[in-house]
């Protein structure tokens, strides 16, 4: 019998004002990964599937600092936001 995936999402936020990195502000599976997504949708906060960041971020404790470690696969992550949020400010004026 094949075991079904579960979905995964996990969540960061960065502020450069008050934190040194980012931060886990959201992380599940199931029910709850489907909830972290639904809501990111809601709000326009673009979604990058990422199977493989998202099972180490599912691993932090919510409020954590990304480890050094993950910071490159975090800024290429931040750059995609960035880019995107750069395409609706052009397409809007």
């Amino acid at each position: 019998m094949r075991k079904e995936k579960k979905t995964m999402a996990a969540a960061i936020k960065y502020d450069s004002a008050s934190a040194n990195a980012p931060k886990v502000t959201a992380r599940g599976r199931g029910f709850v990964a489907d909830k972290i997504i639904e809501k990111a949708e809601e709000f326009g906060i673009p979604i990058k599937n990422d199977p493989d960041l998202v099972q180490i971020l599912s691993k932090l404790d919510i409020g954590a600092e990304i480890p050094v470690e993950l910071y490159r696969a975090v800024a290429e992550i931040l750059a995609f936001v960035y880019s995107l949020n750069e395409s609706q400010r052009t397409k809007s004026t």
